[in-house]
């Protein structure tokens, strides 16, 4: 497999990290087998956040052992300085570490930068300063905030949505950051869950060879297909390049990312999921959607109180209620 250099952080993995978001929804038990199966496996780069429930606690305890053999990246969501220093050093208690490799902002929504009064980034510095990061990155789905991270030469890495269903500017930011020596971290490789063909996925993202792809694994049989990519990673193929063709067609537009930043909903109602329930209805096994509790779910969209708060906290700028109206309907039909 090849590997990929992060920027100019000396970052250099396999181009295949564990993005341990979806671990937070198994047991310790199943997240220790996971971890310790993909680094057996060959994977060195694990990403997580704060904000991931219990995810840093599952990789201190499984990973503790090989602390200098891995990278691991985390998050912080701090808006304040005394907030950013509780998650920092509530974050190395967690994976049982003295530093992170990379520690990132989370989807701030705007870029922290000295002087702009919010302290943030100079406490980052502050805390590299003192060996407890060893690099500063940042994570967001706001195409003009990315942008902005990347050229003020503050940042040594950035995570950003990046998959086949990617725009042309989508791709002039993979761009920017080799341009101006950015490591570039692909989160929604697989557009959060929308896209079943991991090879596809994999030949499409090793096309860019400045982009880390991190997959969000819960399950072991989906470890052991990116794990069976390291000794044989797939290639750009015609039947690969029609699948990604014919996902094209079907998901390009104004669909939902599953990213959650519209959440928590007034109305209760479990946007993520219910807004692209056609695409999840279409593309896997529907019989997990069809049950009683699913379908309390989805009548949640009839509470909607149409009060803005997802659109006004959807990255995407995309008319929230009316996709939820959408596929409520939609789901109707299936019943």
């Amino acid at each position: 497999m090849p590997k990929v250099t992060l920027g100019t952080t000396g970052i250099t993995v396999e181009k295949n990290a564990f993005g341990a978001l979806p671990v937070q929804r198994v047991s310790k038990e199943q997240a220790a087998v996971l971890l310790q199966k993909a680094y057996d496996g060959g994977m060195r780069f694990f990403d997580t956040a704060r904000a991931y429930s219990d995810s840093e606690e599952k990789i201190g305890l499984a990973l503790r052992a090989v602390r200098e053999d891995i990278y691991i990246s985390s998050k912080t969501m701090a808006l304040t300085v005394e907030d950013f220093w509780r998650d920092l050093h509530t974050s190395l208690e967690l994976l049982r570490t003295d530093y992170l490799d990379i520690l990132q902002f989370h989807n701030p929504p705007f870029c922290p930068k000295p002087g702009d009064g919010s302290g943030l980034y100079e406490t980052m510095c502050e805390a590299k300063e003192q060996g407890l990061i060893r690099h500063i990155g940042i994570t967001n789905h706001r195409l003009a905030v990315a942008r902005e991270a990347v050229e003020s030469g503050l940042y040594e890495t950035l995570q950003f949505p990046f998959c086949y269903l990617a725009t042309e500017k989508d791709i002039e930011l993979v761009e920017l950051c080799r341009q101006h020596e950015v490591g570039f971290i692909a989160m929604k490789a697989l557009s959060g869950g929308l896209i079943t063909n991991s090879a596809a996925a994999y030949a499409y993202l090793a096309q860019y060879d400045n982009v880390l792809p991190i997959w969000g694994i819960q399950r072991e049989s989906e470890l052991a297909e990116f794990l069976s990519y390291i000794d044989t990673p797939p290639s750009m193929t015609a039947e690969l390049a029609a699948v990604i063709e014919r996902d094209r067609g079907q998901l390009l537009g104004e669909f939902c990312r599953g990213c959650g930043y519209c959440q928590p909903c007034p109305a209760g109602i479990e946007i993520q999921n219910s807004a692209r329930m056609s695409l999840l209805l279409r593309r896997s096994p529907p019989e997990p959607y069809l049950t009683p509790e699913w379908q309390e779910k989805m009548a949640r969209i009839d509470n909607c109180i149409h009060c803005g708060h997802c659109m006004e906290h959807c990255p995407y700028g995309l008319n929230t209620p009316e996709l939820l109206r959408q596929n409520y309907e939609d789901y109707k039909t299936f019943l």
